[in-house]
């Protein structure tokens, strides 16, 4: 008897902020990789089946995307966590970065 099957794999390779085609929201998006794989008595061997899509974290609409425009998306997400020109985030006024005392300067 041989025991075979599928299993599904969710990937939440980012978050971004672009506007909603389904809400018209400039909102938050995740973009998703799903992956499902063959399975041979319970062990996943190979993908046959990667598929990518952003969802709006406002209405919850979905959009399927290709491989393509996931890795364009992915190289924008990058490209906007390079911080500011010294190589920091900038911080909000009045929060103080973890590890410094406050009072010291």
């Amino acid at each position: 008897m041989i025991i075979f099957g599928t299993k599904g794999y969710l990937y939440q390779l980012a978050v971004l902020t672009m506007v909603c085609g389904w809400c018209g929201n400039p909102a938050a998006h995740t973009l998703r990789k799903r992956v499902t794989k063959f399975t041979l008595f319970f062990v996943p061997l190979f993908p046959f089946s990667t598929k990518y899509a952003t969802q709006c974290t406002f209405c919850g609409g979905e959009r399927q995307i290709s491989k393509e425009e996931a890795d364009q998306l992915l190289a924008q997400a990058a490209a906007g966590q390079d911080g500011n020109a010294y190589g920091q985030a900038p911080q909000q006024p009045g929060v103080t970065p973890p590890g410094q005392n406050p009072y010291q300067r």
